[in-house]
């Protein structure tokens, strides 16, 4: 159906994606696999009509096609779910699904209840719980990113590319994208995933092509792979344990969060975090995890409860108050909280350590160029050069930087809200080693996590909201996966 032929694609004189041959067939799976930076997001962009490719081409049911426009790749049957959300935050849920497709009136008029019911049978489709009528910038990362796969299967499109779909949803969003995917397939459309969670592909993929350093490994049936086969592929290396060994925490009391309130998002949320102690915050999605760390991050200061740190109560009403008092946080939404897109990769690297970077009112370059240098080269982040705009790198390398930015002011108490999210196996184990490293340092680490796994394998200590309340506290080393879900399901 759909034929990548010899495609090249340059950015500032790096090419990151080699000439690549590759074709996707109806009723069919087929994985994209490989570190960040291996080229997938871009092939998927070419393919969806974002990116002009430098060299190649692409071929449509046998025919040469020439994608000027996303708008082109959409008339003629392809539509992308992508990594990096893309909402129009002041639009409704049912605008921004029917966007470019509204239902009209004979008189040319958008046909409102139309468009509610069309929005609501897309979501039914996903089993999401998603009033219609909301504003998009009111709903979650989580919820945004249902509405995105909602858009995209309202497209009636013969080829569905797929960036990351699952990254912020939880397990029972998930098995119902699975179920949709099934149904699509059904009707013979073709399915191009990336992902870098090994379960998803292994479960959904029909065949796998892998890429590294923009250029093609290799594709094969799944039938024909094992995860061990797989990461050897993508990373050019065997990762014998991905999960470092913990290390125990002191008994130093490092943070308290005593009664921490904001209704109707969480009550009542208390918890302790010691040196040297990774707590990991669970639960489904509106469970409240992410406004409970942002709370203490003053993105979204709570409205009574007490924040002592170092045996001192806090005021956080902003970031700059806890970057002051000592704590970084890296957020889940890097494209909306995160990153500047249009300055480098440098700047957005130092931009909340400029103060220590400065002579008086004036930066200090070479101290700016000395930290960014030494940090690209600790995180491993692949770019042209410091100047590059930090939108051209992959959501992996993104992520990269901002842990960098994270740790550039060396914080005590470090907040992570899903930082494997985009991230591939050999760049999680590189992430997962930190974070015990930190730990092992006298670091507090305040971790969010929807992959289970990850949770268990990295806390000590696991506190499990339900319904914006804590319903258990559970020593990571003695429990399972079965029962942090037992505690985060409503009751």
């Amino acid at each position: 159906m759909l034929r990548a032929l010899e495609l090249r694609k340059d950015f500032g004189g790096l090419t990151v994606l080699h000439p690549v041959s590759v074709d996707f067939r109806p009723g069919e799976v087929h994985a994209l696999m490989g570190e960040n930076g291996a080229g997938k997001s871009t092939l998927m962009k070419v393919l969806a009509g974002l990116y002009r490719p430098d060299g190649g081409h692409i071929e449509w049911r046998g025919v040469h096609a020439d994608f000027a426009s996303p708008h082109d790749a959409l008339v003629a049957g392809i539509a992308m779910i992508h990594q990096e959300l893309m909402p129009i935050p002041d639009l409704t849920v049912a605008e921004n699904i029917t966007l470019g497709s509204e239902p009209c009136s004979s008189f040319g008029r958008v046909d409102r209840a139309a468009q509610l019911a069309r929005a609501q049978e897309l979501l039914g489709e996903l089993e999401a719980d998603i009033d219609p009528a909301r504003l998009m910038r009111t709903l979650t990362v989580a919820q945004m990113q249902v509405v995105e796969i909602a858009k995209a299967l309202g497209r009636n499109a013969d080829v569905i590319l797929m960036d990351e779909p699952t990254a912020a949803l939880s397990d029972q969003e998930v098995a119902a994208l699975f179920r949709a995917i099934a149904r699509l397939k059904a009707r013979g459309v073709a399915i191009v995933y990336t992902t870098h969670k090994m379960d998803e592909v292994f479960r959904l993929a029909d065949r796998i092509s892998v890429l590294r350093d923009g250029s093609l490994v290799g594709t094969a049936p799944a039938s024909e792979m094992n995860p061990a086969k797989l990461i050897t592929m993508m990373v050019g290396r065997e990762l014998a344990d991905i999960f470092p060994v913990r290390q125990p925490p002191t008994d130093e009391l490092l943070l308290e969060v005593s009664d921490l309130t904001h209704e109707p998002a969480y009550r009542d949320v208390s918890f302790q975090i010691q040196r040297g102690e990774v707590v990991a915050l669970a639960g489904l999605m509106g469970a409240g995890r992410t406004e409970v760390v942002s709370a203490i991050y003053g993105l979204q200061p709570a409205s009574s409860g007490r924040i002592s740190f170092h045996s001192r109560t806090l005021s956080i009403l902003s970031p700059q108050d806890a970057l002051a008092a000592g704590i970084g946080m890296v957020t889940e939404d890097r494209k909306g909280l995160g990153l500047i897109p249009a300055l480098g990769v440098g700047q957005n690297i130092t931009l909340t350590a400029l103060r220590d970077l400065s002579n008086g009112p004036l930066l200090n370059h070479r101290a700016e160029a000395a930290a960014v240098n030494s940090r690209m080269t600790e995180f491993a982040v692949k770019a042209s050069s410091r100047a590059q705009p930090i939108a051209q790198l992959s959501g992996g390398n993104q992520q990269k930087a901002l842990l960098a930015r994270c740790l550039l002011g060396n914080p005590d108490l470090i907040i992570l809200d899903e930082p494997t999210r985009g991230i591939d196996i050999g760049a999680k184990a590189e992430i997962y080693a930190l974070i015990q490293k930190l730990a092992r340092a006298g670091k507090g680490i305040l971790l969010v996590s929807s992959e289970l796994p990850e949770v268990l394998s990295l806390a000590h200590r696991i506190v499990v909201l339900r319904r914006g309340s804590v319903s258990a506290t559970l020593d990571a080393a003695s429990t399972d996966q079965e029962t942090v879900l037992r505690h985060s399901m409503p009751l």
